[in-house]
């Protein structure tokens, strides 16, 4: 479920004007919310009209107006004016620069065929240099009449000098021009093929499309960003995040160079987020948890406990590890992209760290590849409270999901990739597979916890579709009647503690967001519709009318200068 270039463009217009001046995100002065119809997502207390937090933005009363202000003397009063309020939003599997860097970039996202993609492509081409690389992202040919592969000929009329670079939506392909091709040293021609890649050929030629691993190949010669540019990536990432109201991102893949743009931000009061970053793999940013522990921001808004690997490749470029082959491509059974003794590896040196672990995994060879491994590694410890992930779950082998339950682990599931991949997801591995198939209700009838995310850039940033996928199953419009294998819909109630306390739990941090209680932080969104009580097809249409971290406003859609200036006053 993915928005048409025009509203991507306007949320980011909006979000930036909303984040301008924001200079500081620190700790403000105590307050008191009023008004409002809040869900605590607290067994205990469910309902409140009012909360309030201290200087440190910890949540120090929660409950009806009168008893609240009681417990806040002379702290600043904001009227919610009657504004539904819930648990600030958690993204529990995204990529924060991915998302920043395609902010940057040609957005390809819906295109319904290459000539779109090269008419978009020549407007954005207008903006750069004359020598500049041109790069892009969201292309997906399962839209196009035929659902084939490009090639480099589709931009090579065009582009016939300008190299040309374009990320699949999935982020697990790209797809390049003949200039592009020509600046790789390699020859690329013949019939080998990197180990866990693809490089797509026709007549031993490269056709311009790489699959997972063999994206190396062009990725290595594009010129890398300088750190003011990545600065700006980071900027327009955290605009776009606090003004759907995500007050938490787990960053799945963070560098170590990107720790430390996250820590500077921090630092200079820049960072409205709070991020649960888990490493890029077995490389410097691991090692460095290894070396020295577990990091937490000082100001509490940047944490990295964990890694994220990476088991197999995607379901919509056919690299997802499938135990049998695709039902729409037959003898191919997909892609292992991380040597399997590799992964290994890397899970046994997390657990000798004292590190979570977070593995991508789609297809059902793929997950039943890291269950196994996971057993392997944690063998009695499994029994304890590590809180290991498995990232995506996508296409499980039914007889599989309850392991999960037994490996205690967590399936970190996006459900708008269920009504984005649903139009080709039955040709793609055949009806039999489906029975585990984006199967949210058959994990948690397992007894298995549910932390919900959206996978941005992949998908939107927005957290109502995800809310709005996982009630209905359907598109935005309302399509497949009764929504797709319907059986497997969450409740309004679910898919929130799905974006807030569960995800939160999934980061070990329910003791600091997720709910409104007492003691936690005082990360919360306003919205002008109560998302557990208005029909699902009112969800995606709910305003945020204000995000607000550590008892600051980091975006206001109202008044925008005010949550400006309340941040940059603190």
């Amino acid at each position: 479920m993915r928005p048409p270039v025009d509203r991507l463009a306007a949320l980011l217009a909006t979000a930036l004007v909303s984040s301008a001046g924001v200079a500081a995100t620190g700790h403000g002065s105590p307050g008191v919310l009023v008004n409002a119809r809040i869900h605590t997502l607290e067994a205990g207390r469910p309902a409140a009209e009012a909360l309030a937090w201290d200087a440190t933005g910890r949540i120090i009363a929660v409950g009806n107006q009168d008893e609240v202000l009681a417990k806040a003397p002379g702290a600043a009063v904001h009227d919610a004016q009657g504004a539904t309020v819930v648990p600030g939003l958690i993204d529990a599997h995204a990529h924060l620069m991915g998302l920043g860097f395609a902010l940057l970039r040609a957005d390809l996202v819906g295109a319904r065929n290459p000539a779109e993609v090269v008419e978009r492509l020549q407007s954005f081409a207008a903006t750069l240099p004359p020598d500049a690389w041109l790069l892009g992202r969201g292309w997906d040919q399962n839209l196009w009449p035929g659902k084939s592969f490009p090639t480099a000929a589709d931009l090579d009329a065009a582009f016939p000098t300008r190299p040309v670079w374009l990320e699949r939506v999935d982020g697990h392909a790209g797809w390049a021009n003949s200039a592009a091709l020509r600046r790789v040293a390699r020859d690329l021609s013949g019939d080998w093929q990197p180990e866990g890649g693809l490089i797509v050929r026709s007549n031993r030629r490269p056709t311009g499309v790489f699959v997972d691993a063999a994206t190396a190949f062009v990725d290595a010669v594009v010129p890398k960003p300088d750190e003011a540019l990545r600065a700006e990536a980071l900027r327009r990432a955290l605009a776009a995040a606090a003004s759907v109201g995500l007050t938490g991102v787990h960053d799945m893949g963070t560098s170590a160079a990107d720790l430390d743009l996250y820590k500077r931000f921090a630092d200079s009061g820049r960072f409205t987020l709070r991020v649960v970053a888990y490493a890029d793999g077995d490389a410097a940013a691991l090692d460095a948890l290894c070396r020295s522990g577990h990091y937490s921001h000082p100001g509490g808004r940047v944490r990295m406990a964990g890694v994220k690997f990476y088991a197999d490749g995607a379901l919509g470029s056919r690299g997802a590890a499938l135990k049998a082959p695709y039902s729409d491509d037959h003898g191919n059974h997909g892609l292992l992209v991380t040597p399997p003794d590799k992964l290994l590896d890397g899970m046994h040196k997390a657990r000798r760290c004292g590190v979570q672990a977070a593995t991508h995994a789609i297809g059902d060879r793929g997950n039943r590849q890291v269950l196994d491994d996971y057993a392997a590694v944690l063998g009695e410890a499994a029994r304890s409270d590590h809180r290991w992930r498995i990232e995506h779950a996508q296409i499980v082998s039914v007889e599989d999901i309850p392991r999960f339950e037994r490996l205690h682990l967590t399936a970190s599931m996006q459900p708008t990739h269920a009504t984005s991949d649903m139009p080709w997801a039955e040709a793609r591995v055949g009806p039999e597979r489906l029975a585990g198939a984006y199967a949210w209700r058959r994990f948690l009838q397992a007894g298995v916890r549910l932390a919900l995310g959206s996978d941005f850039p992949v998908e939107s940033v927005d957290p109502r579709l995800g809310l709005y996928a996982a009630v209905t199953r359907q598109d935005l419009e309302g399509e497949p009647p009764g929504g797709w294998l319907p059986d497997q819909k969450l409740t309004p109630a679910e898919a929130l503690r799905g974006f807030t306390a569960d995800a939160a739990w999934a980061g070990f941090m329910e003791n600091e967001v997720g709910r409104l209680a007492p003691g936690l932080r005082a990360d919360f969104v306003l919205l002008d519709a109560d998302p557990l009580a208005v029909s699902a097809r009112q969800l995606p249409g709910i305003k945020v009318l204000s995000t607000w971290i550590d008892g600051v406003r980091v975006y206001d859609a109202a008044t925008l200068v005010p949550a400006a200036q309340e941040a940059a006053s603190h």
